[in-house]
């Protein structure tokens, strides 16, 4: 989501458990207007009413229709959708797109995605990971979330979460229940932008990609997940794990431990004060994600490298899967610390910030 622009095509990941509305919510968006050049990959085309709307249908499940938007199925390995994709506009195929939204099944995890966006050499080169955005039903995401862990991480990682069928609440349930879930998402997810859908409509500046000054946006987005890690922590955890040691310690970190009934979801804050050695992080990050990358559901990191002090590198990981390094041409402000947030689901973030301060300290 961070990476220097350079012409790649941003992707939009739409996800949501089972029944949340997803579809009714692309049936939405492929009708508008500022949508035209937009190329949707999705399921199956089954529920997407876009019939009357159909101009021209294409080999390998591709239509187009008459706004410009183009749809296609996922029909085997999303790689290789993104590839025909990339073919047909070097073609001349389809017209030319400023963005692609993937919707996921209702059970799936997001991660394998997001990790086909961050492994394959040829995405790399055409495509970056714009947003991921997690559609949750306001009648049954609360059970959804609670019983299935899909459901749960499907929240977890997402970058916006929009609430469907709020317009139902009153006839289906109760103005408390609805409330304490969207005090649940955010206990879950406090970086994400809590948005509704009415009818399928959402406000389409959810899927508006970023544009301006890469550096600004960088920053701007990840002191959004700063913001979001250290204000949640709690008085005893600021205390205990935030101070500045008088001793002068290199490493220091907010965290806060989520309650179980949270699903054991965790979000804190490493930060290393001193530049660090290209080889010895990159192996450093590379035995974390070995050991606890089923745990790891995100992380975002802004690193000062010794060897490149003026130009801060953006790091972003997935589990097991680690982003190609990015690189700013400048830090916003005095601060040159590297700072880290992580997500993770059923680990203890002391594991994690005894392993910084055991190397870095």
């Amino acid at each position: 989501m961070l990476d220097q622009h350079n012409g790649k095509i941003p992707v939009i990941i739409i996800t949501g458990f089972l029944g949340s509305g997803k579809t009714t919510i692309l049936n939405h968006v492929v009708r508008q207007p500022d949508m035209k050049a937009t190329a949707v990959i999705i399921n199956e085309f089954g529920e997407i009413g876009i019939d009357h709307m159909l101009v021209e249908t294409s080999e390998e499940n591709m239509i187009e229709i008459n706004n410009g938007c183009i749809c296609c199925t996922i029909r085997g390995d999303l790689a290789d959708k993104l590839s025909s994709l990339a073919m047909w506009l070097d073609t001349g195929h389809v017209p030319p797109v400023e963005r692609v939204i993937v919707e996921t099944t209702g059970l799936a995890d997001p991660a394998p995605i997001m990790h086909t966006l961050m492994t394959d050499e040829n995405l790399l080169n055409r495509y970056r990971l714009e947003s991921v955005i997690t559609v949750v039903d306001a009648i049954a995401g609360a059970s959804s979330i609670g019983r299935f862990s899909e459901a749960m991480k499907q929240v977890a990682i997402a970058d916006h979460l929009i609430v469907s069928k709020g317009d139902l609440v009153a006839e289906h349930s109760e103005p408390a229940a609805f409330t304490a879930l969207r005090a649940r998402l955010h206990d879950l997810n406090p970086r994400a932008a809590i948005h509704e859908a009415i009818s399928g409509r959402i406000d389409m500046q959810i899927l508006d990609c970023q544009k301006g000054d890469d550096a600004e946006a960088a920053f701007r987005d990840f002191s959004d997940w700063m913001a979001a890690a250290e204000g949640s922590c709690t008085d005893a955890d600021c205390h205990e794990h935030g101070h500045e040691h008088s001793h002068d310690h290199s490493h220091h970190a907010h965290a806060h431990q989520q309650h179980h009934d949270d699903g054991g979801i965790t979000s804190f804050v490493v930060r290393l004060n001193e530049p660090v050695d290209t080889a010895e992080f990159n192996g450093f990050l590379q035995d974390l994600v070995i050991e606890f990358g089923a745990h790891l559901l995100r992380m975002k990191g802004i690193v000062n490298v010794k060897n490149r002090p003026e130009t801060p590198a953006v790091i972003h990981g997935v589990q097991h899967v680690m982003f190609p390094v990015s690189w700013l041409d400048r830090w916003p402000d005095e601060d040159r610390s590297t700072r880290l947030v992580f997500i993770t689901e059923g680990l203890d973030h002391k594991k994690i910030q005894d392993r910084f301060a055991a190397r870095f300290s």
